[in-house]
């Protein structure tokens, strides 16, 4: 930080202009595609609408190193796409002029820093876009270029920091996926998922909450509001019995909560069972549960069906060390409070209070 004061005394001390995006940037629309045009091994990317690329294909038609907005989709999302791609017709690209000293990144930086205000320039309607007129005059600071490169400098190591930070989660997560199926590979007595358990289908509740005392959970992969009452005691397995989006899905309740209409609460009646064992065990075998999913006009598990699933049932002792191992591996990907989630959480933060610092100067001119 200390350099890049001594350059803004140095190279601006009366301030820095602002300008408008659209009289320094070419603002274009890209072209459509067809599904002809996508081709699965792809040498580019195709950059649309969403927040990941729509596909790849063969061709291109914007050079790397640019900075897009999405027109349609998820409209007034920025992105800088390093490598040659494909532009679609539901995004724009930002190009600055020759003449205007700008820093690609730099400009993607500046756009990203006021993310929640271009999303604010999406039209109402049944589907949101974001025109070429509003993004034209959206306004950002032009700095000295020698500036620029050193803020770029500066923020793209928080975002290899970062980066390195999710990519050691990535493995942190395989090495859970593999030990979760490595550790249930045993010789255990196998029963009937209905013989060990009381498996029961939830209610609706008078009113749901955005803000109340207990979770309501019904047949998303996620708590779906919040109630003031509880039908569940915690300490169960929970998985949904009909929904578009969530079978398969596999959750474990600590606390209280309401069990929805669409979901089915699973709870051991043997004290040779332990809840939290049965949780990891449904967990790894995911894949079968959704096996069992009746399409049609709701997708939905049987509970007679749910009942045939069959469970390894190895030694309390055994169960209590496989929770052990698993806890600790739970709590180091997902607890957003200690290990690596609350590390990059962290480190984002980190990131956008300097982007935020950094990016904010005292103007000069308003053009």
């Amino acid at each position: 930080m200390s350099k890049i004061n001594d350059l803004i005394k140095k190279l601006c001390p009366n301030g820095v202009v602002y300008k408008s995006l659209g009289s320094f940037c070419n603002i274009k629309t890209g072209a459509g595609v067809t599904k002809k045009d996508i081709v699965k091994n792809g040498k580019y990317k195709i950059i649309s609408g969403g927040i990941l690329p729509m596909g790849m294909c063969d061709k291109t038609n914007r050079k790397g190193n640019t900075v897009t907005i999405a027109r349609a989709g998820t409209a007034g999302f920025v992105n800088f796409i390093k490598d040659d791609f494909y532009l679609n017709d539901k995004c724009f690209s930002v190009i600055p002029k020759e003449k205007i000293m700008i820093d690609n990144k730099f400009l993607y930086y500046s756009l990203s820093n006021i993310q929640n205000k271009i999303y604010e320039l999406k039209s109402s309607g049944t589907v949101p876009t974001v025109n070429t007129e509003k993004v034209s005059r959206i306004i950002v600071p032009i700095p000295p270029i020698e500036i620029q490169k050193e803020i770029v400098k500066i923020l793209d190591k928080f975002g290899e920091l970062e980066a390195e930070l999710e990519a050691e989660l990535e493995a942190r997560k395989s090495q859970y996926e593999f030990w979760r199926r490595k550790l249930f590979n045993n010789d255990s007595e196998c029963l009937r998922l209905g013989d060990l358990c009381s498996i029961k289908t939830g209610s609706k509740p008078k009113e749901i909450l955005e803000i109340g005392k207990y979770e309501y959970i019904n047949a998303g992969t996620s708590n779906s509001g919040y109630v003031d009452e509880i039908n569940s005691k915690g300490d169960c397995v929970t998985t949904p019995s009909r929904g578009q989006g969530g079978i398969g899905y596999v959750g474990f309740q600590n606390n209280d909560f309401w069990c929805g209409p669409l979901c089915y609460q699973i709870r051991s009646l043997t004290d040779k069972l332990l809840n939290r064992y049965l949780y990891y065990y449904m967990l790894t075998n995911s894949d079968y549960i959704l096996g069992l999913k009746h399409e049609g006009g709701v997708p939905a598990v049987n509970v007679k069906e749910l009942q045939e699933m069959p469970i390894l049932l190895p030694s309390l002792e055994e169960q209590n060390r496989i929770v052990g191992v698993l806890d600790r591996f739970d709590k180091l990907i997902n607890d957003i409070s200690v290990g690596l989630p609350a590390e990059i959480e962290l480190r984002r933060k980190q990131y956008e209070y300097y982007r935020n610092k950094l990016l904010n100067f005292e103007e000069y001119a308003n053009e």
